[in-house]
């Protein structure tokens, strides 16, 4: 099912519209990214995912789609954390509208991660997909290739699958890692 986003004006970054997120281009690829109003970093799972995405901004474009993370916190706040992370991809703020709250992604008090891909025709927008959960999975090669090799993504005895996942700049920081011994 297709739904038209003409209605919807918000503005995902202060002053620009959605159908100005396509940068000329036809098609859109929405990272949302769960970074919400008053944290001080961005979830540990979004930024492994985050970690996938610079090379996007190069390739997708060339196949008239525009890429862009999108988050509710106050853009001052994801620079902030683009930066510390040394992300270089387009990353908005949609702080200023009911973008995340209608598309399901945020609530009252909590984030959730999704992709939605829309279409654009002339000034219409439409919502072609969604996604959350194990759908967003294609966004990220580390666990495809963690697929391929013999042990998988080994993550059966953890409390939770992605407990072993921190941010890129934090591993160096833990206290040893998981490293096979003979």
């Amino acid at each position: 099912m297709q739904v038209c986003w003409k209605r919807r004006r918000n503005s995902p970054e202060s002053g620009t519209s959605l159908a100005e997120l396509f940068d000329g281009r036809s098609q859109l690829l929405v990272y949302h990214f769960m970074l919400g109003p008053g944290w001080g970093e961005g979830c540990p799972s979004c930024s492994f995912w985050a970690d996938h995405f610079n090379g996007l901004t190069h390739h997708l474009p060339q196949r008239d789609v525009t890429f862009k993370v999108i988050s509710r916190a106050p853009l001052k706040d994801i620079q902030k954390y683009q930066k510390r992370m040394g992300w270089s991809f387009d990353w908005v703020s949609s702080s200023e509208s009911t973008f995340n709250l209608d598309l399901g992604v945020s609530g009252k008090d909590d984030e959730s991660p999704g992709v939605s891909i829309f279409a654009r025709e002339g000034d219409d927008v439409f919502h072609t997909y969604f996604t959350t959960g194990r759908g967003i999975e294609v966004l990220n090669s580390t666990y495809g290739i963690l697929d391929l090799v013999p042990k998988g993504r080994d993550e059966d005895k953890l409390e939770w699958p992605m407990a072993w996942v921190k941010r890129h700049d934090e591993y160096a920081k833990s206290k040893g890692s998981a490293v096979a011994s003979e």
